[in-house]
């Protein structure tokens, strides 16, 4: 296939012609070079006037806030620092396209929630098309207009990140997106595809017959935890599971319990201040919309 950047097919051209910028894993920053000096190197290479540099370095340190830090060397700077300085280095550029290679790997979790945030933003402020690689599924959620779920070097789901959590293409994509994972529970199509049948014989009625199907058909059931509400504040129309508490884990804002459900393993995000023992037996309801279905063999969606 081909890539065409802006309309102009890229794959025949070198590098350093197909105007992208790199901003990577492990900052790659020149460590006896000053901030300044990290940050205009690029431009220096290809010949620009002094005066062009200085203004360019100068506007990428003011929106990334490193004015004070252009005559420091990397050693002397934040793991957060010197991600702004990698970044600062890729926006003088002024590309058609940013790339980043898992830039917050390196940083701390609350260091990584901050720079989350100031990308965020300073995409917003340049308008410039970015691919963004992470293995955190918080930082694909929150950052990205347009997800595209990889598994082995497939596209597995492409969407926005709304999309992509309330209508997970695969049984794959219903794992990786979202903490806690889905819970998936092994049953069967009843009532000619009307409910679903969980071993121990526990039948969910579903939104009228949203898939052709035999009786007997074998399916994976995904459930959301935070789609799990206790049985006394649940609404009428709903399916109904019974869980055997095993850990209750207290977050502060939320409780996540672990159970069993028969011999399948289930969780449940309920509010923090639930009052949840082991060995209790807890009830929960379960809205028919909430409901995810896939093929047993396949792991794809049925709709």
């Amino acid at each position: 296939g081909d890539v065409a950047i802006a309309g102009r097919v890229v794959n025949r051209l070198e590098p350093g012609e197909r105007d992208i910028a790199m901003v990577f894993q492990n900052y790659a920053l020149y460590p006896h070079m000053t901030v300044f000096d990290n940050m205009a190197y690029g431009l220096r290479i290809r010949g620009m006037k002094r005066a062009e540099i200085a203004e360019r370095v100068g506007r990428a340190a003011e929106i990334l806030q490193l004015g004070e830090l252009l005559t420091r060397k990397p050693r002397q700077l934040s793991g957060g620092q010197r991600q702004r300085v990698a970044m600062g280095r890729a926006i003088v550029r002024d590309p058609q396209v940013f790339l980043f290679d898992e830039p917050l790997s390196n940083l701390d979790a609350l260091l990584r929630v901050q720079m989350r945030l100031e990308i965020r933003k300073l995409h917003r402020s340049l308008g410039t098309t970015s691919i963004y690689v992470t293995h955190d599924q918080v930082e694909a959620m929150t950052l990205a207009d347009r997800l595209v779920v990889m598994n082995a070097g497939r596209a597995e789901q492409i969407g926005t990140p709304r999309e992509v959590y309330d209508h997970p293409a695969s049984l794959y994509v219903a794992g990786f997106i979202g903490s806690p994972a889905m819970n998936f529970l092994p049953a069967r199509f009843v009532a000619a595809g009307t409910a679903v049948e969980l071993e121990g014989g526990v039948r969910l009625a579903l939104e009228g017959a949203r898939v052709p199907a035999d009786d007997g058909r074998p399916l994976t059931l995904g459930i959301r935890p935070e789609k799990l509400a206790l049985l006394a504040e649940a609404g009428k129309d709903v399916g109904e599971l019974a869980m055997i508490v095993e850990v209750a884990e207290e977050l502060g804002s939320d409780t996540l319990v672990h159970g069993r459900l028969g011999a399948d393993v289930l969780v449940a995000r309920l509010p923090g201040h639930a009052e949840v023992r082991a060995g209790e037996r807890l009830r929960f309801a379960i809205e028919p919309r909430h409901l995810h279905l896939f093929d047993r063999e396949s792991g794809r969606r049925l709709t």
